[in-house]
């Protein structure tokens, strides 16, 4: 997984980013409930050396079929594919509530949360890092086994410090950490075929190997423009909680960015400038989007939408793209594992 970002400045010329019954989305303060069963822990370090499944939260969908997910949720403001055989039903209908929910086969697979009003218990968004290294047992390997297939997940000293995974009865937790705020900053729940899937740590495994279907050109086309509007949900997530405005998609902008992705991955060259159509300022100048300020951000080999946004918001200067409060829009190009943001401030009126 790689990154990388660019910041230029133009004038004229260059100078050279509501609880129902059901309901699971909302937290409640359940500070003064005692858990009947819980985890048996170690007196000396208190962290959890058993851990179950959650009983609350939206952990709770993982297995469930779409009408209990829309029991909960309700229906969703669209539905985008994925590169990993199940469907993301994307709720950003409100920013502090925003969450991805993938089906597959009608049932509820995975499930990537980053809103901060949401229950994602037995963590919670915003969550010290302390705390949760404290309270439960993260260990360098996770172990599985599938259909009588043997498999081991091995976590570097980068990945139990900014993603490390927990295992709760039958699912599996990916949570992402803010290393600039010490906070968690989203949580990623999966069943272990998908987790399989999608081999987010370097893998062991004996037996066979999951893997999802190649996507046909038609269907990377639509996996392309989903994983764009993610990142864009996504990135204005991160603004709205960090108090700033969020940004305004602009097509154009868009285009740019893709062309920038589809070049990259054509010619193997991972870089801001284009061999053929030159630095961002240039293709901006181009595709005659007006700007007084631009930045890029640039990333490839990344899991999805949602991971690479994490892994932007860990680089100091991506994420001074990401949280700039002078950027007012954002375009977004996704060209297979290939993504690339263009983030730019306009002339005020």
């Amino acid at each position: 997984m790689i990154l990388s970002v660019i910041f230029l400045t133009i004038g004229f010329y260059v100078n050279i980013n509501e609880k129902s019954e059901n309901n699971v989305l909302i937290k409640e303060d359940h500070t003064s409930e005692m858990n009947p069963t819980l985890p048996v822990t170690d007196n000396k370090t208190n962290k959890k050396t058993v851990s179950e499944k959650p009983k609350e939260g939206l952990a709770l969908l993982i297995g469930e079929d779409v009408n209990a997910l829309e029991k909960q949720l309700g229906a969703p403001a669209r539905v985008d594919e994925s590169m990993y055989g199940y469907q993301w039903y994307i709720y950003n209908q409100d920013y502090s509530r925003y969450v991805q929910v993938g089906v597959e086969n009608n049932q509820v697979v995975t499930i990537y949360a980053i809103g901060e009003s949401l229950d994602v218990a037995p963590f919670e968004i915003g969550q010290p890092v302390e705390e949760i290294f404290n309270t439960q047992y993260i260990d360098t390997n996770i172990n599985l086994e599938l259909n009588g297939n043997s498999y081991r997940f091995e976590l570097n000293d980068n990945d139990l410090n900014l993603r490390p995974m927990v295992q709760l009865g039958d699912i599996y937790v990916q949570l992402y950490i803010d290393k600039f705020t010490g906070n968690l900053s989203s949580v990623r729940f999966l069943n272990a075929q998908t987790l399989i899937k999608q081999r987010p740590y370097e893998l062991v495994y004996s037996g066979e190997l999951i893997e999802p279907l190649a996507p046909s050109e038609d269907t990377w086309k639509i996996i392309e423009y989903g994983t764009a509007q993610e990142i864009f949900d996504i990135t204005n997530v991160l603004r709205m909680r960090h108090k700033l405005k969020p940004l305004i998609w602009d097509e154009i902008t868009a285009e740019v960015a893709f062309g920038h992705s589809k070049d990259m991955y054509e010619n193997n060259d991972f870089s801001h400038t284009s061999k053929k159509f030159g630095d961002l300022a240039t293709r901006l100048k181009t595709a005659q989007v007006e700007f007084e300020a631009a930045g890029e951000n640039i990333a490839a080999k990344y899991t999805d939408g949602p991971a690479v946004v994490e892994g932007w918001l860990n680089s100091k200067a991506h994420r001074e793209s990401l949280l700039n409060k002078d950027y007012s829009h954002l375009g977004v190009g996704v060209y297979q594992k290939f993504y690339t943001q263009n983030f730019i401030q306009k002339n005020e009126p």
